[in-house]
């Protein structure tokens, strides 16, 4: 992308969208465009319509979208389903319409089917039944991958699509309903060690397997697709690195200093039972992540308790 293009970040103020602002700041980027929900309304066909036809962007990183845990998942389906198609059919399509040169459309590994192989390679999408707690969110995930290929072929548009590992990092969500995995229990175990709590409960038995990338390499694995990727096949970004959720819990336990016991409720569901991706293929390109889980969590950590909340 060239230094002076116009670069639309749709969902610049959230979790990624703020990392890459942060990033294409520092490398010289001198015309990213933004418009944060309350300014335009990405689920209003018209308005989006309107948009792109009065700031015609050269290049478009497609990272809004509703995202939540699996309470708000299990809770909202039909919201999740309706905001992120909306979201998604709106930007593609009139990014076609005002001739974008290339965009980046983002999706997320919960459009994995529940139970395919690991790590997960980017032929297993579509092959087979979704994770029934995500499910609403992971098909319209799903539609703007197809989306975007079916554009490719019809079009000969350039928007190319990648599935992204669970993320965290410096301005996560951690609202208790919509927040992940990672900020959730931070926000736990901090507010545990702040009151004297002796024991913390956690959802679920602890088993699952995951997959974490920091926000700011999740970034930079964006601005490296955007310059060197070209195909409507999707490409996975992750860590490669399998961790159990027991072990992180440990982990971000360590991290925030809490002293206390914990327990797991294997009452709760746990949702896939392993989701680590197969990142061969962007590996190959040349890329990889540079910021360790604990590193990465420390760095959060110390954000979170300097805001000013």
């Amino acid at each position: 992308m060239e230094k002076q293009a116009k670069i639309y970040i749709a969902g610049h103020t959230g979790l990624l969208g703020t990392a890459l602002v942060k990033l294409l700041n520092s490398k010289g980027y001198t015309n990213i465009l933004t418009k944060d929900s309350t300014a335009l309304d990405l689920r209003n066909q018209f308005l989006v319509s309107d948009f792109f036809k009065e700031e015609t962007p050269d290049y478009v990183i497609l990272a809004a979208g509703r995202v939540g845990g699996i309470e708000a998942n299990i809770k909202y389906p039909g919201q999740f389903l309706y905001d992120n198609i909306s979201i998604s059919t709106n930007v593609i399509h009139s990014a076609y319409e005002s001739g974008v040169k290339k965009l980046l459309f983002l999706a997320s590994a919960c459009a994995y089917p529940r139970n395919c192989p690991q790590p997960i390679k980017e032929s297993y999408l579509f092959s087979g039944k979704l994770e029934p707690t995500n499910q609403a969110y992971a098909v319209a995930k799903l539609a703007g991958i197809e989306m975007s290929a079916a554009y490719n072929k019809q079009y000969q548009t350039n928007f190319i699509s990648a599935v992204l590992t669970n993320m965290y990092g410096v301005n996560d969500t951690f609202n208790r309903e919509y927040s992940h995995v990672i900020p959730a229990l931070l926000e736990r175990f901090h507010q545990a060690k702040i009151k004297g709590l002796n024991s913390v409960s956690i959802w679920g038995s602890g088993s699952p397997e995951r997959e974490f990338i920091f926000s700011d390499d999740a970034a930079c694995a964006c601005l490296f697709l955007m310059e060197s990727y070209q195909s409507s096949e999707p490409i996975n970004i992750g860590s490669g690195v399998s961790t159990s959720i027991k072990e992180l819990v440990y982990t971000i336990q360590k991290v925030v200093g809490y002293e206390g016991t914990v327990a797991f409720d294997s009452s709760k569901p746990d949702g896939m039972p392993k989701k680590v991706l197969d990142i061969s293929k962007i590996a190959s390109l040349g890329f990889k992540t540079q910021t360790g889980l604990e590193q990465g969590i420390k760095i959060m950590y110390d954000w979170y308790r300097s805001r000013d909340v």
